[in-house]
């Protein structure tokens, strides 16, 4: 994501998104082909705004690596067109118990690894149980909680061995799930849930998935080449067991911070796709490259309840409200992206009775700069000080600068006596601190790993890996819990809990302040054939994309 599900984080500008989580799509990014590849060289070339943080799928936990994995690695499936779910390791539908808590998988035979091992149902035990382990420190260790004994390994209370996932045969895996869960299938195609080859990862040591030859592939592409800060490269994988259908040979990556260097980059013809920050939409808007893709990603701001100023629900409440995200989009953005008062999107889940669930809480906490600066006062009258200085934790690119100035200017003029400083660090660095706590204030995004509200919400509860604001309520930790175990028996209950839990999260507790949900504005050369963005997962699938004349 969320993330996906870390954190799942950064702006989003550049032709590659750096967060936690995904990017959507439609028509106008995933056109078919129509034209000729005949001697036309496949080879697309795009930008990425930071490093690869890890290549480890059980550690991974941020939107650049998910979106290398999702190319270079494949689970059981992988998303195709209109996200849905297509074969990936796995051949054709697994068969399904009664109760919907046992699936069995059929893998195929012509599946391998890069280095020409077969890739069999015991590397994805291995994979999924180490995830789980607690030894292994996975943030996204949450995520097999769906799988029996989950979180009872994760807590220690039971061994990675009782993880209820077993290679009955080379060729099936058998998996036991806690519950029925009706999301099951679409987590499948996540990075988390790919396996690994035991073999190599263990002779690599702490050294795997930290360079492209530390690193073991099994997709439709491998990481042939990693610069680090500087430039990566996907090369076609010849080992794959669908190499006839991939035509890129080669996807040149970049790692480009700064926006008017990647547009300059576009315009000179140095590469194929490139985000636009505001100031550059309207100068493209009526180019025929230029192309708009929705999204599914939530940006937002999280509160480090460990500080005493930050535990005070009315001065969280005060720095929501205190900045207008209207403006924010409308000027800084410029793109497409819309405000947000919430933190499940706009049109990304429906309910039991039709609807979006985003109709069921509709806006809260909307900007109010009075109420803000009233809350504001009253927060610190209980805490006994009339001035407050907090840090942003925030990325070091072009756009997310851009974001911090804005919050500074706006939250100083409302809320009296308050100092915003904003600490600009590189990608890594800024996840690492945030995953350490060592932040008061963090700009994060949030993209999700599959299509439920679950993987926007249930990060937020006690103990989970990506609530690194260190919220706690017994009361919202029961809606969750709920809703991932009694109420998957009632649907429409559920759908409830999960409103009631994202209506305590921002409206009751002000556990984040939500500022936009994404939206992008791209060039793309018409090219470009086959592109396709996901909504969840993985944002950019390269396996069917084609360079015509």
């Amino acid at each position: 994501m969320k993330a996906k599900k870390v954190s799942l984080f950064l702006v989003m500008i550049l032709a590659l998104s750096t967060f936690l989580a995904a990017c959507s799509g439609d028509d106008s990014t995933s056109s078919k082909g129509g034209g000729s590849t005949e001697g036309v060289e496949q080879v697309l070339n795009v930008v990425e705004s930071s490093e690869i943080p890890s290549m480890d799928t059980t550690l991974a936990t941020d939107s650049v690596s998910f979106n290398v994995m999702n190319n270079v690695m494949e689970g059981l499936y992988r998303l195709g067109e209109n996200d849905e779910v297509t074969d990936g390791v796995a051949e054709g539908e697994p068969e399904v118990s009664e109760d919907g808590k046992t699936y069995t998988f059929k893998l195929r035979k012509d599946a391998k690894w890069s280095n020409g091992d077969p890739v069999t149902a015991h590397d994805f035990v291995y994979a999924w149980q180490k995830a789980v382990n607690p030894d292994t420190g996975a943030q996204y260790a949450y995520m097999m909680y769906v799988v029996e004994n989950g979180q009872e390994i994760n807590s220690g209370k039971k061994k990675p061995s009782e993880l209820g996932v077993k290679a009955i045969d080379d060729n099936t895996l058998e998996v036991k799930l806690a519950n029925a869960v009706p999301y099951f299938k679409s987590l499948l195609s996540f990075g988390t849930f790919m396996p690994q080859n035991q073999k190599f990862v263990e002779e690599q040591g702490d050294k795997y998935g930290l360079e492209a030859d530390t690193t073991i592939y099994n997709g439709p592409f491998t990481l042939s080449e990693w610069k680090h800060e500087e430039s990566f490269k996907l090369s076609k994988n010849k080992e794959y067991w669908d190499k006839d259908t991939v035509k890129l040979e080669t996807v040149n990556f970049k790692i480009v911070k700064d926006t008017n260097t990647a547009v300059n980059l576009y315009e000179t013809g140095k590469i194929d796709r490139v985000g636009l920050s505001a100031e550059h939409v309207d100068n493209f808007k009526d180019s025929e490259e230029f192309l708009t893709e929705p999204d599914s990603s939530v940006f937002y701001l999280e509160f480090n309840q460990e500080n005493e100023i930050l535990a005070n629900t009315k001065i969280r409440k005060a720095l929501t409200m205190a900045f207008d995200k209207e403006a924010y989009v409308d000027t800084i953005l410029n793109n497409g992206s819309s405000a947000a008062y919430y933190i499940v999107p706009k049109q990304f889940y429906t309910t039991q009775d039709g609807k979006d669930f985003r109709d069921v809480n509709g806006d809260m906490l909307k900007t109010n700069k009075d109420e803000a600066a009233k809350l504001w006062a009253e927060g610190l009258k209980e805490l006994g000080k009339d001035k407050v200085e907090l840090e942003l934790l925030n990325y070091d690119s072009d756009s997310a600068k851009k974001t911090g100035e804005y919050l500074k200017e706006q939250m100083e003029s409302v809320l009296e006596g308050f100092t915003l400083t904003i600490s600009q660090q590189p990608f890594q660095n800024k996840l690492d601190l945030q995953a350490k706590g060592d932040f008061d204030i963090s700009f994060s995004g949030w993209g999700p790993d599959y299509q439920d509200p679950m993987t926007f919400l249930d990060m937020f509860t006690t103990g989970n890996g990506n609530n690194h604001g260190k919220f706690s309520n017994a009361k919202y930790d029961k809606l969750i819990k709920d809703a991932n175990t009694t109420l998957l028996d009632d649907l429409k209950a559920r759908d409830t809990a999960m409103a009631d839990a994202e209506k305590l999260l921002i409206e009751e507790e002000a556990v984040i302040a939500p500022i936009y949900q994404r939206g992008g504005a791209f060039l793309m050369k018409d090219k470009v054939k086959g592109l396709l963005t996901h909504s969840f997962g993985g944002d950019y699938s390269y396996k069917w994309v084609s360079i015509e004349e």
